[in-house]
């Protein structure tokens, strides 16, 4: 699987480049995500405007994902997704599952929002 990694200052982008995500590149997938919540910026916006074609248990995969990085307190943006990936998760029914955003720009909105909703929220603690 070929990906893109861009550090930024609040979260990573990272950017499969790959046309496809089947079940059997969920690991390699996982070993680019999760170490990611070991380091200082933890939130992750995941680019996935090369991506064409996936099968259910990739995209189950990636509910999952999301899932762990916010049981972490920590963000997990999808962004880009083309119009038929976004039907067919919506006809999976994992579409409604995920944190999903049109474009790169609005996702690290979203990233920005929620780490300012963590500070606010764990100042009060």
């Amino acid at each position: 699987m070929e990906v893109k990694i861009d550090t930024r200052e609040k979260f990573h982008v990272i950017t499969i480049k790959d046309q496809a995500l089947t079940a059997n590149m969920t690991e390699e997938l996982g070993n680019c995500l999760f170490p990611v919540l070991e380091k200082d910026v933890k939130n992750v916006v995941l680019n996935l405007q090369h991506l064409q074609q996936f099968d259910e248990p990739a995209a189950s995969y990636l509910a999952n994902v999301q899932q762990q990085f916010y049981e972490r307190n920590c963000s997990f943006v999808i962004c880009c997704l083309s119009e038929a990936v976004e039907l067919a998760l919506d006809k999976l029914g994992i579409l409604e599952l995920l944190n999903v955003t049109p474009t790169e720009s609005e996702a690290w909105d979203i990233v920005q929002m929620e780490e300012i909703e963590r500070e606010f929220l764990g100042g009060e603690e």
